[in-house]
C-alpha cells in the first residue's frame, strides 16, 4: 500500500463520526447495536492466511464495480473514493444504504498488494451495506466484479476490531505479497451521543478467480 493509505488515519475519524446515527437518533435503548466480532474470528497471532486456504495468482490492475458477501446479504455497487484536501479518505455518500467504496489510489481488489473497501454501518434510515460486518467467521466468502469482466473470490482470514485510539494503520493498510482486501466499517464501543468508537476490519485474501 502507498503512504497515501497510511496516512489516511483521519478517515477513519470521519466514518466514525458517521456511524451509529440511526442508533443515536432513534435511539440506542431501543435499536440493535451492530454484530460485532468475537476473539475466536481474530487473528491468533499477527496477519497471516488462514491454514489450509488457497492462494490464487493475482490478477492485472482493473476497476471493482460490485461486491457481494451472500453470507451476510451484501449486493451492492462501488464506487471511487479519492483523498479529501486534508489527505484523509472520502467516504461514500452517507445518504446511500447500499454502497461500498474503494479507495482508487491504492490497490484495485484482486490485484497485488492491499486493497481497501470502506462501507457504512448504517445512515439516518438505517443499517447500511456493512452493518453486518462483525458477523463474518473466517473462511466467509467475499466476491467483487470487475470492469474487465472477472470476478475476484476472497476468503476472510480474520475480523478484528479496535478502538480509534488504537487503530494499527501499518496492519491495516500495510503492504502484502498476495492478492488482499480489507474491509472497513465502524464498530467496537458505543456512545448515545457519538455513535460507534472504533472500526471493524475484515481480512482476506483472493483464493479464486472466476
Amino acid at each position: 500500500m502507498d503512504r497515501t493509505a497510511l496516512r489516511s488515519r483521519a478517515w477513519l475519524v470521519g466514518i466514525t463520526a458517521l456511524c451509529g446515527v440511526w442508533l443515536v437518533q432513534n435511539g440506542a435503548a431501543t435499536r440493535t447495536v451492530a454484530p460485532q466480532p468475537s476473539t475466536a474470528e481474530a487473528f491468533a497471532a499477527g496477519p497471516e492466511l488462514r491454514p489450509g486456504s488457497a492462494v490464487a495468482e493475482p490478477l492485472r490492475p482493473s476497476e471493482p464495480v460490485r461486491i457481494r458477501i451472500p453470507g451476510i446479504g451484501v449486493d451492492a455497487p462501488m464506487m471511487r473514493l479519492g483523498l479529501g484536501p486534508d489527505g484523509s479518505l472520502d467516504v461514500p455518500p452517507a445518504g446511500n444504504r447500499n454502497i461500498a467504496g474503494w479507495f482508487k489510489g491504492g490497490t484495485p481488489p484482486g490485484a497485488k498488494g492491499t486493497a481497501i473497501v470502506a462501507g457504512h454501518v448504517d445512515n439516518a434510515q438505517g443499517p447500511s451495506v456493512f452493518y453486518g460486518l462483525g458477523s463474518l467467521r473466517k473462511g466467509t466468502g467475499v466476491e467483487i466484479d470487475r470492469k474487465d469482466g472477472r470476478t475476484a473470490v476472497f476468503s476472510v482470514d480474520a475480523i478484528e476490531v479496535y478502538d480509534n485510539e488504537d487503530f494499527p494503520d501499518r496492519r491495516v493498510y500495510g503492504a502484502s505479497p498476495h492478492a488482499s482486501l480489507r474491509l472497513i466499517t465502524c464498530g467496537g464501543g458505543f456512545s448515545p451521543q457519538t455513535g460507534y468508537l472504533g472500526n471493524v476490519v475484515a481480512y482476506a485474501h483472493l483464493t479464486e478467480v472466476r
